[in-house]
């Protein structure tokens, strides 16, 4: 049996998550519309997690991203008010042993004890519907850019927070790396 142990992503493990990352998805992964989301932002530092092996070795990585949701209001000056889950990414030979599954009830419990009321993915409906994610684009929420409506969906993390919220998903300008909030607005 595979020993593995969560913990927060420290500064040098970027540098081995984005090798990851392409061993996992490929370098098409970037041209995906959740990537545009991504662009230009950081992800938020306290839903950052990495699966280490008893030596240290990176087993897998996912990272939460802030993302605000028009009709949702403002969002709380502590943190953001929605994230998007992932990407989620375990080795490939690693890949079937609950590590992924581990990871993602960690950064959901953790977001659970934050201001995030919802937790958006674009994913496989069954890997994520034992979570509690529905299907969004009924729930009146759209993401820009193609993306296949099954695998668009929402949690609330909060009990009632979706009620009232309709509309376009963007990114969180407040977690914009210094100089790419002016991309962003070109690109909207």
């Amino acid at each position: 049996m595979l020993r593995f142990h969560i913990g927060p992503e420290r500064p040098d493990d970027a540098e081995r998550i984005e090798p990851l990352l392409d061993r996992t998805f490929g370098d098409e992964r970037r041209q995906k519309t959740v990537y545009r989301l991504r662009a230009g932002v950081r992800p938020v530092p306290e839903l950052c997690f990495v699966a280490t092996d008893d030596f240290g070795k990176m087993l897998a990585s996912l990272r939460f991203w802030p993302i605000q949701v028009a009709g949702q209001g403002e969002p709380p000056a502590d943190g953001p008010q929605a994230i998007l889950l992932g990407p989620l990414s375990v080795e490939p030979k690693y890949q079937g042993r609950g590590i992924g599954r581990a990871l993602v009830r960690q950064g959901l419990d953790t977001a659970r004890r934050m201001p995030v009321e919802l937790c958006v993915v674009v994913g496989e409906p069954g890997y994520y519907q034992p979570y509690g994610f529905i299907p969004a684009t009924p729930q009146g929420l759209i993401l820009p850019g193609p993306v296949e409506p099954r695998r668009f969906q929402v949690l609330e993390l909060k009990p009632g927070a979706l009620e009232g919220v309709r509309g376009r998903i963007r990114a969180d300008l407040r977690y914009a790396e210094p100089g790419a909030a002016g991309r962003h607005l070109r690109r909207a």
